[in-house]
């Protein structure tokens, strides 16, 4: 019996398990937080949670037969799926449906909407980990890290003119992939330094940044006093520092939104409109908060029944399990994405195949984003981006995207043992 007819064997089913539990830790949140009365079978296809029904059972078909596949056709049409999804958020822009304010679906009959930016996910990944895979390509190399940061940025721009902010920072995530692969340190450094002069500069006065950053560089200059090198980078990222922190206020009052300026204002407490801009994140925390450790009970929620949450099926559903299901509730549930993502991360490392190591890198790093951002989104942490949490939201497009992301994992991992491919 061939490695491809006993791929039953092979298949991690701990993950198979972990992705069936999270599915349906999904479908019956989703029925408790849009419940109706006149409609209380949980498979009615008239309702959201009916939908999402479906909605797994295509999704463990699609699962099923990825596992059949031949593992050479996944790195063979890398390039191929990648062109169809550019192509298809293309034409989103021209035909597609206007969705809260984005432009990123396209109708297919039936009710039903497909969302090309979700696909675009695994089929970016995909793409990078064939290219990162080739012979002579190191991330090292300025060329190669050109075109691996193209492969990123293309449906990062095209997913932008939606505009859908949330799943063009979902890329970024990538980044993670090309630190795994040789990327300097530095650049995650560099980012990290960014985002907290961003965020400081808007919370104090940039004087006050400017004297931090001057205190920090002297201080730096005596440790390292005899280090002529380090002691001219130094310098120089004082001087690009200060010129960052004067950029940030033109770039925060031009360079957004006035929504996305306002979501970041709540989020930092510069204002609060808690009957507006802060009134999803402000219900989602009573909610949540309302949950204390055990939960009210299953369809006991209040918060929940009366629709106080805006949006709870979909992006705030955390809401659901918080409220219902309390703390003990959250932490299991955060248990299980934790352990995914650690078994994510393990068959990533077990790979002899450097295409299956880096797409492995790639589909834990999008879970973790998708994960970290929503939780921290519904708690007030993050601003509201609207990026659903995985396996767990209402959605075919965002349900059926992860279990393509990771069953195209789970199959290169069963033909580990098999024939080393690039």
């Amino acid at each position: 019996m061939n490695n491809q007819r006993s791929f039953f064997f092979n298949v991690d089913w701990v993950t198979v398990l972990l992705y069936l539990c999270l599915c349906t830790i999904g479908w019956f949140n989703i029925y408790a937080a849009v419940f109706d009365e006149n409609h209380r079978s949980i498979i009615d296809l008239d309702t959201n949670y009916g939908k999402q029904f479906i909605y797994i059972l295509s999704a463990i078909i699609i699962g099923t037969v990825i596992l059949l596949l031949e593992s050479r056709f996944l790195s063979a049409l890398a390039p191929a799926f990648y062109i169809v999804t550019v192509f298809l958020l293309v034409i989103v822009l021209v035909i597609g449906r206007n969705v809260g304010g984005n432009q990123a679906w396209i109708s297919i009959g039936g009710g039903f909407r497909l969302q090309p930016s979700e696909f675009a996910k695994f089929a970016t990944c995909l793409l990078l980990a064939r290219y990162l895979s080739a012979t002579n390509v190191k991330v090292t190399d300025p060329k190669s890290f050109l075109i691996a940061g193209g492969i990123i940025l293309l449906p990062m721009l095209l997913i932008k003119m939606q505009p859908d902010d949330g799943s063009t920072l979902v890329f970024c995530s990538l980044i993670f992939v090309l630190y795994r692969e040789g990327l300097s340190p530095y650049f995650l450094i560099v980012t990290a330094l960014l985002i907290t002069l961003f965020i400081t500069s808007l919370l104090v006065s940039i004087w006050y940044v400017i004297i931090a950053l001057v205190i920090l560089t002297l201080v730096l200059l005596m440790l390292f006093r005899r280090n002529r090198a380090f002691t001219l980078k130094l310098i120089i990222g004082l001087a690009m520092s200060i010129s960052f922190v004067f950029c940030v206020k033109p770039i925060y009052m031009h360079g957004l939104k006035p929504h996305q300026r306002t979501r970041i204002d709540e989020m930092l407490g510069l204002s609060s409109d808690l009957r507006g801009a802060g009134y999803n994140v402000n219900q989602s925390k009573i909610a949540i908060g309302s949950g204390r450790v055990w939960g009210k009970g299953y369809l006991q929620g209040t918060q929940t029944k009366y629709a106080f949450v805006p949006e709870q099926s979909t992006d705030f559903i955390f809401c659901t399990v918080g409220e219902e299901w309390g703390f003990a509730g959250s932490v299991v549930v955060m248990g299980l994405y934790l352990f995914l993502l650690l078994r994510i991360i393990m068959i990533a490392e077990r790979q002899r195949a450097p295409f299956s190591r880096i797409y492995g890198y790639g589909v834990a790093s999008i879970i973790f984003f998708h994960l970290i951002i929503n939780i921290a989104m519904t708690i007030g942490f993050m601003p509201v981006i609207g990026i659903p949490l995985p396996f767990i939201s209402y959605g075919g497009s965002s349900l059926w995207s992860f279990t393509i992301l990771l069953f195209i994992l789970l199959k290169l991992d069963s033909n580990r043992m098999g024939i080393i491919y690039a």
